[in-house]
């Protein structure tokens, strides 16, 4: 049997905005390879199923999720302007209106983690990677004495995902830029006090 050619991480990313789009239940396999541009048998072949697409899917958006998350703090001159910046790209996301805007990884945990096993331990894995960067970020925020108070850098980096995963799903319902905006707002005072 010949294997599919192509270019795996486009075809990810393709599905990525496929399954933002509409979300993983509402994506059809036709939608799958009109985003892709693969046909089916190939898409099978490659991930078993749509589940199977899902799964690698997620892994390559925590990947460029990483790489971007990375670069956002790289280019600040602290820690508190890197979530500065950070939070506004939330933000930004938020409120573009844009269906492939949003987290992959919310989408999934709204629709299939509770009822996927496999899908839990990837977005569990997803969330310890990202809540460990985020306590380095606030252990050096606290290093370099743009930050103060009592809590802990774990501490704070909980409350900063828990803080971004209810202004995204705050953000479904209140369109309002500035609304959203001032949360962001709020959210950054209260995990750097």
């Amino acid at each position: 049997m010949r294997s599919a050619e192509f270019d795996r991480e486009v075809v990810l990313r393709a599905a990525m905005n496929a399954f933002m789009e509409k979300g993983y239940n509402k994506t059809s396999m036709q939608d799958l390879k009109l985003a892709t541009g693969l046909h089916p048998g190939s898409i099978y072949c490659a991930f078993e199923n749509k589940k199977g697409l899902l799964l690698a899917s997620l892994e390559q958006y925590n990947l460029d999720r990483s790489e971007e998350l990375k670069s956002i703090f790289n280019g600040q001159v602290d820690a508190r302007s890197g979530l500065r910046a950070y939070l506004d790209s939330i933000v930004a996301e938020c409120i573009s209106g844009d269906p492939t805007q949003s987290c992959l990884s919310q989408k999934a945990i709204n629709e299939i983690a509770q009822t996927d096993e496999q899908a839990q331990v990837v977005l569990s894995q997803q969330c310890v990677m990202w809540q460990s960067f985020m306590k380095d970020v606030f252990s050096q925020a606290k290093l370099e004495g743009v930050i103060s108070g009592p809590r802990d850098p774990q501490q704070r980096a909980q409350s900063l995902i828990v803080g971004i995963y209810g202004l995204r799903t705050f953000s479904q319902a209140q369109k309002d830029p500035e609304v959203i905006s001032g949360i962001a707002n709020q959210l950054l005072i209260d995990v750097c006090r």
